[in-house]
């Protein structure tokens, strides 16, 4: 009998072990997925056709060779940085400094003057668009290129940020990170807008990345999310309601005016990055009811406190519906999850707990009139606020020299070079690393 037992004896532990190795990964599939529940919604990066640089004829000395070579590689380093997950903004930088040093020798004159270069126009730029799918835009124009590579940058700051904020115990340092990311994306975007689209020889087609809409859109998003940030770190270090109320209105209103700078766009590309704007705004503007509500009850106005609680409730139920047809939203860019974030569900609690609270006090002690109304939140925020960082692009590279520019000679262009029709290039969609946790097991990291 004695190894029948010792065989029955093993089996069990067998059986138990097994049990608690899957029962770990199980819990370790859903922290996972709890780090993977995205908060921020992403349009797709712009996808461009390849540029050789190749100019037969027309170089004419190792200088002009030797800039054509380095714009070609370091376009190509800078577009699969975009995709790279070890990428920092340091390294962004420095890959992006580097080409467009390189390529304002196609947009300016080297010399002292305010001319611009004789090689503006000498190559065709390619990009799709980040709402418009896979259909391409074209200009001969390198300013056309120096902008739409600047809005791949400035989307790359924002999904970075993006995927730093997914990480699980995110530290002070990743937090500032984030916050920082978002405001440099906000600075690119308003001087492409301010500086360089006005200088386009083809104006911007409605509708597309380059038109002031969207690109208003952007900035003001890149905005309100760095306020988000502002926002976590005030409740974090449990600041006075007061603050954190007009931080959060501040927010909303962020939010609501990105929704209604989008809101004469087509809804067949529009409706999916709204539905995420109005789904914000509503969340926002129950952060600030339910704050301003603690600060009505510490005035000892409680009946206004549950009537702002009230109203948080409603914002917070709205909120939830718009997250739900968010999800069912067909449009650009995966989509986020935020009814599943831990900071979407805390602020359910702390708004029901609240309610129920100051319905406590007002039976107990203060025996005050709810108001039909909700209270006017006219709440200015005096800190916290969140500007764009200015940017500037690099000037031109110390490559560029009169006798560098002189080695391109125009007038040896082939001269069919134009009327021979050319095989178009097919744009290839990117493909991103942000990635949607995966259903059977939610176990995928970004």
């Amino acid at each position: 009998m004695y190894p029948v037992v010792k065989f029955c004896l093993l089996y069990t532990i067998c059986i138990v072990q097994y049990f608690i190795f899957n029962l770990h990964i199980f819990f370790v599939c859903r922290r996972y997925l709890e780090k993977m529940t995205h908060w921020f919604h992403r349009n797709p990066l712009k996808a461009t056709a390849p540029v050789s640089f190749n100019y037969y004829g027309v170089i004419t000395g190792p200088p002009a060779s030797k800039i054509c070579n380095d714009l070609r590689s370091s376009r190509a380093r800078l577009l699969e940085l975009f995709t790279d997950l070890s990428c920092n903004p340091e390294m962004m930088k420095n890959a992006a400094d580097l080409y467009f040093s390189l390529l304002q020798g196609f947009i300016n004159s080297s010399d002292e003057s305010t001319q611009e270069s004789k090689l503006r126009y000498i190559q065709n730029f390619k990009w799709t668009d980040t709402l418009q799918g896979q259909v391409p835009s074209a200009q001969q124009d390198a300013v056309f290129e120096l902008i739409s590579m600047g809005f791949n940058v400035a989307l790359w700051y924002t999904k970075y940020a993006s995927r730093l904020a997914g990480k699980e115990n995110i530290t002070e340092d990743e937090a500032k990170d984030v916050h920082r990311s978002l405001k440099i994306a906000a600075g690119i975007f308003k001087h492409l807008k301010e500086s360089h689209i006005p200088k386009l020889i083809t104006p911007a087609e409605k509708g597309r990345d380059l038109e002031a809409r969207l690109i208003d859109a952007y900035v003001i998003q890149c905005q309100a999310e760095a306020q988000e940030v502002t926002i976590a770190r005030a409740i974090e270090l449990k600041h006075a309601p007061g603050l954190i109320a007009a931080l959060a209105y501040e927010t909303a209103n962020f939010y609501q005016k990105a929704d209604h700078t989008l809101s004469s766009l087509e809804p067949a590309y529009s409706a999916k990055w709204r539905k995420y704007l109005h789904l914000k705004m509503c969340f926002y503007t129950a952060y600030a009811y339910c704050y301003h509500g603690q600060t009505l009850l510490a005035s000892d106005k409680c009946g206004e406190a549950i009537r702002s609680l009230q109203e948080a409730e409603k914002f917070y139920a709205k909120a939830e519906a718009l997250c739900k047809e968010y999800g069912e939203t067909k449009g650009p860019g995966p989509t986020v999850k935020p009814s599943g974030h831990l900071f979407f569900r805390k602020l359910g609690n702390l708004v029901k707990n609240t309610l129920e609270k100051c319905q406590r006090e007002n039976g107990f002690i203060y025996f005050q009139k709810i108001p039909a109304e909700a209270p006017q939140l006219e709440l200015k925020a005096n800190y916290g606020l969140v500007e764009p960082v200015p940017f500037e692009f690099p000037p031109a590279s110390t490559q560029w020299t009169p006798e560098t520019l002189a080695a391109f000679d125009l007038t040896k262009r082939p001269k069919d070079d134009s009327a021979k029709p050319k095989p178009e290039e097919d744009v290839k969609p990117v493909k991103e690393p942000d990635i949607k946790p995966q259903k059977d097991t939610g176990c995928y990291l970004s």
